[in-house]
């Protein structure tokens, strides 16, 4: 077997690989003596029709299974002697088989680039405040408040308006027939909720107890009940009730309400305080990681695979899709946004080729010891236990993923090292 190697871009080779004839005749020859012992061939026993009769019946089809078995075996072989590392299957171009001749094909295929230097000392990037402002504190302690918030009745003669929950008998209908399973009996909206259509929110707010509204709704095709979606659907509502949220008041009880380790009001705000600053500074840390990133990206401007990125951008699509449906949507991608994945996964990509780089060109490994610091961030980060967490990583396949996290970690800390960062 011979190989020619021809590179036709930094991330696309192609073999041209030559097996000699003698090896092609005798695999024509095992194909044949095979056949004859099968094949049933009307005018003669079986295992006895005459060689002429097998190829004018079956030679296509033999010389198309002697050329793929051929491929099938000679390009993994192709690929160890020339120690190249494939990234898709092949697209192969195969000549014509002929007895006794030799046959060649082209195997055109992705690889990584050949990185030999990565420019990364002096990258820039500026560091995010993670001072807690009165403001911040302020917005966390209303949130604790509209979590332990109550519903009452209304104390004042007023209509329904945003904060409020209206529960409500509701019927709903396209074309004048019912959709059962979209209405339902004593249900609760709350007005003010994003969630809330606008048609909705504007014919419930101002009703009271006893008061019958309806309003036509022309629903998006994205909507999850497929009666309802792209339709215009009529909801019906009897208003059976309406309740205000109440806040507690912000003092020492309310401080203990949130949890019995709080005696004061300062010690809830100080324990607040401190979650917010651990907060802040990991997201400022992988806001500073993502600036070197990028700007790692824009001073080394190497090619990527096609391939790596599609199966970045489909892995990403997944997610996106899995995450809509968790939320009750139906999941649907436009192209706006699937432009918007395959640009950030070509970022992606070409950030871990790099970091790669980088990683073997600064001979930088990880250890058990860091490995296990590894694990141990894992289990704060999971709420996971830590000893369930070493069984799991030792399948093979899980441990090489955790030295990637952890290897890239080393690296992005190497470049911090040196890149030239400014307070924001």
């Amino acid at each position: 077997m011979q190989v020619n190697v021809q590179k036709l871009s930094p991330v696309l080779v192609e073999f041209d690989v030559e097996i000699a004839g003698d090896r092609v005749t005798s695999e024509i020859e095992k194909a044949y003596l095979t056949l004859s012992k099968s094949a049933r061939i009307r005018g003669f026993r079986k295992g006895k029709a005459p060689r002429q009769v097998l190829q004018r019946l079956f030679g296509p089809r033999v010389a198309e299974d002697v050329a793929k078995r051929l491929i099938d075996e000679s390009f993994p072989k192709a690929v160890a002697e020339q120690k190249v590392q494939p990234l898709n299957d092949p697209a192969i171009e195969p000549a014509d088989l002929k007895q006794g001749a030799a046959f060649s094909y082209k195997a055109r295929f992705e690889v990584v680039p050949e990185i030999e230097a990565v420019e990364y000392e002096a990258l820039e990037a500026k560091r995010v405040p993670t001072e807690v402002t009165d403001e911040a504190l302020n917005d966390e302690l209303e949130k604790l408040r509209q979590a332990h918030s109550t519903l009452e009745p209304l104390s004042e003669e007023r209509g329904a308006q945003a904060g409020d929950h209206v529960t409500v008998d509701l019927k709903v209908s396209v074309a004048g027939k019912d959709v059962a399973d979209a209405g339902g009996e004593d249900v609760t909206l709350e007005l003010g909720n994003s969630n809330l259509f606008a048609e909705i929110e504007q014919v419930l707010t101002g009703t009271k107890a006893g008061d019958q509204v309806e309003t036509t709704v022309q629903m998006p095709p994205s909507h999850p009940h497929k009666r309802l979606s792209g339709q215009a659907a009529l909801f019906q509502f009897a208003v059976k009730d309406v309740k205000a949220r109440v806040l507690p008041s912000l003092d020492d009880e309310f401080a203990k309400d949130v949890d019995e380790a709080f005696e004061k009001l300062d010690d809830l705000k100080d324990k607040l305080r401190e979650t917010l600053k651990a907060r802040l500074e990991e997201d400022a840390e992988n806001q500073l990681a993502q600036q070197l990133v990028n700007d790692l990206c824009k001073k080394n401007p190497i090619p990527v695979p096609p391939s790596l990125v599609r199966r970045q951008a489909e892995l990403t699509e997944r997610e996106v899709l899995m995450d809509a449906r968790r939320r009750g949507q139906t999941g649907q991608i436009g192209a706006d946004l699937r432009a918007m994945i395959a640009a950030e996964s070509e970022s992606k990509v070409r950030a871990g080729l790099l970091i790669a780089a980088i990683a073997r060109l600064e001979k930088i490994t990880i250890g058990e010891p860091e490995l296990e610091e590894g694990l141990k961030e894992l289990a704060e980060q999971t709420g996971k236990n830590i000893a369930k967490l070493r069984a799991e990583y030792r399948d093979p396949q899980r441990r090489e993923i955790l030295v990637g996290m952890v290897l890239e970690n080393k690296v992005l800390d190497l470049i911090e090292s040196k890149a030239k960062l400014e307070d924001a």
